[in-house]
């Protein structure tokens, strides 16, 4: 049976009330403190700051003797060389590592060991010493020629007249990048999910319009970051071709610090401030590339610095406008 119902006269126990609940509005928020995060950054500030002083103040640079020189003819003469050795050797070594890395994927053990034999080979051998065996190499075959292996040649060429000394520098370049783009670019095919070559070949697509069209677009994504750097390599081995009597940007200004000694301090930073120049065009590029590959893996890109530039200067106007 169910107990019996208190009678009115008896007291009801009364239930404790539930306390207050603190109103959080009301309380003041304290950011969290970051000590050790202002410290490095008035350290950094100070360095930097010894640092401009240093490169202002310091006669040794002579500043105006670099300005004299930067824009010269003859160091805008040895850019130009420096620019078509980049770009030549840029697109062979691309074009190059592209193949081989097709031959590593390839079925066929004799086209995988050629290409595990060439990357092998060229990224052990230094490009300086690459450089001086090609400047040397009509000493050691005079004529060349195509035919029949150990048979009659229908085509020969001398060397040493084919040989000259931008040949022998973008060939130089272009081997030995070769080596190290076809490695990029076999990451990047590597990146692609088996999937996607599954699907592709489920529905019966010729195999160079899945590798047109399926795989190199994805594999670009990585590509792209990865073969930016051999191309930065490019431009600064570009220097070296300045052993194989070649007178580019850097084979300029040593050709100039030896006629002029008392400027070589100008004349090496002429040469460095435009390297700094040409890899940061290059990076410049290699951001729009990337932003225009990750159209299909993003689904809204980042705005870029120009577009954050013009949203800062319209917040500022809107803020003037209200005061």
């Amino acid at each position: 049976m169910p107990p019996p119902l208190p009678s009115t006269g008896e007291a009801v126990e009364a239930r404790p009330e539930r306390p207050a609940e603190p109103d959080l509005t009301a309380q003041r928020v304290v950011p969290l403190r970051h000590p050790g995060r202002w410290i490095a950054t008035v350290v950094v500030l100070v360095l930097l700051a010894q640092v401009v002083h240093g490169l202002i103040t310091n006669p040794f640079y002579q500043w105006d003797r670099f300005t004299y020189w930067f824009a010269r003819p003859v160091v805008l003469q040895g850019l130009l060389i420096t620019l078509e050795v980049t770009a030549i050797s840029a697109v062979l070594a691309l074009a190059g590592g592209i193949v081989l890395a097709l031959m590593r994927r390839s079925q066929s053990p004799v086209l995988q060991t050629v290409s595990w034999a060439y990357i092998w080979l060229f990224r052990s051998v230094p490009l300086i010493v690459l450089l001086l065996f090609l400047y040397n190499f009509s000493a050691l075959y005079k004529v060349l020629g195509l035919g029949v292996p150990f048979g009659p040649q229908f085509v020969t060429f001398g060397v040493a007249r084919l040989g000259t000394d931008l040949v022998i520098a973008i060939v130089g370049l272009s081997l030995n990048a070769a080596a190290f783009a076809a490695e990029v670019v076999r990451s990047g095919l590597l990146s692609v999910d088996q999937g996607q070559h599954e699907a592709a070949a489920a529905l019966g697509l010729p195999r160079i319009y899945q590798f047109r069209h399926i795989v190199l677009p994805q594999a670009l994504r990585t590509i792209v970051p990865s073969y930016v750097n051999v191309l930065i390599d490019i431009v600064k081995g570009s220097s070296l071709v300045f052993y194989v009597s070649l007178l580019d940007l850097f084979g300029q200004v040593q050709s100039l610090g030896s006629t002029y000694p008392g400027d070589i301090v100008p004349l090496l930073v002429v040469a460095t401030v435009w390297y700094v120049v040409l890899t940061s065009v290059i990076s410049v590029v290699q951001y729009y590339v990337e932003r225009r590959f990750a159209r299909g893996a993003e689904r809204t890109l980042p705005p870029t610095p120009l577009q954050r530039l013009r949203r800062t200067l319209g917040s500022i106007r809107s803020i003037g406008a209200a005061r």
